[in-house]
């Protein structure tokens, strides 16, 4: 302001200047904050410093003093209208309005907080100039911008479960920013690394050979478009200039200008050294690609990678476990398969066993005979296991048949206990039974409840030395439920929510015998959920284990049953909320 030769300019020397010019032109010039003057009927600039980065070093100082059509041409169709206001006397102001000034680049795209207030002279009637203060928000809207496009990729792409799909869900959201983002592809490499696919891209060109569906990465490769090679050679970013004459056209979404400049990132894998795969991006032409931009465009690269690595743990993850789901299924026809193979041999084995034993006394000599008989008890166990494993693979299979019938439970569940009160009593143990009416009857598979009741008494008899065992069944609220209850050893607390785990034993255990596979109570709550019902567990180390079993009343079962897997039809049932959710809703897990 000093140093220019205001004598003849057409505003004249600040001595002629109006009382309201100078007080607005020292308070202008006296404040940090940028503010703009327009003075006069040309609407001639005066600014102070904090103004001057609006107008860049191609306009300052030059457009000190010159008519603000001159100094702004560039936005005056918007900001004219704007000084017509504040000649009818009234004050404006606009928030965050887009204006591309010819600053750094011819056009850029730039964000300005304003307001217009007139300078009226001392008849407080004429007007002699717009006092406008302003402040630059470009930096805010951007990062705002570009941190809503980060946040969309963060949550949509981490959404997809497959490398494809996150790629197209990448370029989708990057579509939605056609301002940072003008065009977008998407390569990724194979196993070898010696080519790249195109799996996604937003606003490409038609030509094919601009993006070609398949890009070997040979640096001797003819008519490479983009220098993908050398990216992943040192798997640093490299820009790509002068685009239209490498024969790369491509319009701005927004504007007609032609994007220049394009960004080829490399998309690393994070948990490796490996590379994914390469994403290039062209450069808003009317913004300049600094560090903000640069580390944007690496964010979103970053995101990418990040979508692709988890897409492809996934993949990982579900061939694994399809491939387990194979092993489980060739275990299972195994099992069934083995299990058929060693039921004919056993059988064929115990029928002969059994016609040695019931010659009368004297025909078979005495040692012979405990011989017989320890050979046919032994068979009658394995044969008791080969069952047990088949039933078991069975229902692994989802081929487990049962036959539901309404059924007088608490009188069935009194007849199957009472084959083990002579055991119990050369045992010496006290046994008792407490099944007293249920008030309707419960539909069960009879074979089914017979091994759960069977099995949990064994269970029982088998690990309790002196005390007793008892049988108790009650009706519930909506159900029926069978306790069984010992004074055995017990259960260490560990091991508890273990022992309806498949082939689970514990170590050290005592018991009245050795024999097991560790799949009876896993059997049992299997054939549990098969009928809706749960089974739970207490126990006390020295004191003894109960088992319940809690099955829901009903009007009717499919008479086919159900298989592994899947849950009875609601409507058969009347079951309590609770059986419901732990009956029906475990066996749906399966």
């Amino acid at each position: 302001m000093r140093a220019k030769d205001w004598s003849t300019h057409p505003l004249g020397p600040p001595e002629t200047w109006t009382q309201s010019i100078k007080t607005a032109v020292s308070l202008c010039l006296n404040s940090r904050f940028p503010i703009l003057l327009w003075l006069g009927p040309e609407l001639r600039i005066v600014y102070n410093n904090a103004y001057i980065p609006f107008l860049g070093e191609t306009k300052h100082p030059a457009m000190l003093g010159a008519p603000g059509r001159e100094a702004w041409s560039e936005i005056w169709p918007a900001i004219g209208p704007m000084h017509d206001e504040v000649r009818a006397g009234r004050a404006t102001w606009v928030e965050d309005l887009q204006f591309f000034f010819a600053r750094r680049l011819p056009l850029e795209e730039v964000y300005v907080t304003f307001s217009y207030s007139p300078i009226l002279a001392e008849d407080a009637r004429t007007l002699e100039g717009v006092f406008c203060v302003c402040t630059e928000t470009t930096e805010r809207v951007l990062g705002e911008r570009r941190l809503s496009t980060l946040r969309d990729l963060g949550l949509r792409v981490s959404e997809q479960r497959t490398v494809d799909a996150a790629c197209r869900k990448a370029v989708e959201v990057l579509d939605a920013n056609p301002l940072d983002i003008p065009f977008a592809a998407i390569y990724l490499l194979d196993e070898d690394g010696a080519t790249a696919r195109r799996t996604a891209g937003a606003r490409l060109s038609d030509d094919p050979s601009t993006f070609p569906t398949v890009f070997p990465l040979s640096e001797h490769a003819a008519h490479q478009p983009w220098p993908l090679a050398a990216v992943a050679r040192t798997q640093k970013a490299v820009e790509v200039r002068n685009l239209p004459s490498r024969g790369g056209i491509f319009t701005a979404p927004l504007w007609p200008d032609l994007v220049q400049t394009a960004l080829i990132l490399p998309l690393e894998m994070q948990s490796q050294s490996a590379l994914a795969g390469f994403f290039i991006v062209g450069i808003s032409p009317r913004r300049v690609l600094d560090a903000d931009y640069r580390s944007f465009l690496d964010l979103v690269a970053g995101h990418i990678a990040g979508g692709v690595a988890d897409a492809r743990a996934f993949e990982s993850e579900r061939r694994r476990a399809e491939a387990l789901a194979d092993i489980d299924r060739a275990k299972t026809i195994f099992f069934s398969n083995v299990s058929h193979e060693f039921r004919t041999p056993l059988t064929l084995m115990i029928s002969p066993l059994e016609e040695l034993l019931a010659k009368p006394e004297g025909e078979l000599p005495e040692d012979g005979r405990v011989l017989v008989t320890m050979a046919h008890r032994n068979s009658l166990r394995l044969l008791k296991l080969v069952n047990m494993l088949l039933d078991f693979s069975r229902i692994e299979a989802g081929r487990a048949q049962a036959a539901y019938e309404p059924t007088d439970l608490s009188r069935f569940t009194a007849e199957l206990a009472s084959n083990f009160g002579s055991l119990c009593e050369r045992a010496g143990l006290r046994f008792d039974i407490a099944c007293p009416p249920l008030p309707q009857p419960v539909y069960v598979d009879r074979d089914m409840w017979e091994k759960i009741v069977l099995n949990l008494l064994s269970n029982a008899i088998k690990y309790t030395f002196e005390g007793g065992i008892t049988v108790r069944m009650a009706a519930t609220t909506d159900g029926v439920a069978l306790r069984v209850s010992d004074t055995g050893i017990g259960i260490p607390t560990a091991d508890l929510p273990q022992i309806f785990k498949r082939f689970h034993r514990i170590e050290g255990q005592k018991g009245r015998s050795f024999e097991g596979s560790g799949i009876g109570l896993a059997l049992v709550q299997e054939l549990v959920h098969l009928h809706c019902g749960i089974i739970t567990a207490e126990s006390k180390v020295g004191r003894g284990t109960t088992f319940t079993v809690g099955l829901p009343f009903g009007t009717g079962l499919p008479a086919g049953g159900a298989g592994r897997g899947s849950t009875l039809p609601v409507p058969h049932l009347r079951a309590s909320g609770r059986l419901r959710r732990g009956g029906a809703a475990m066996a749906a897990q399966r």
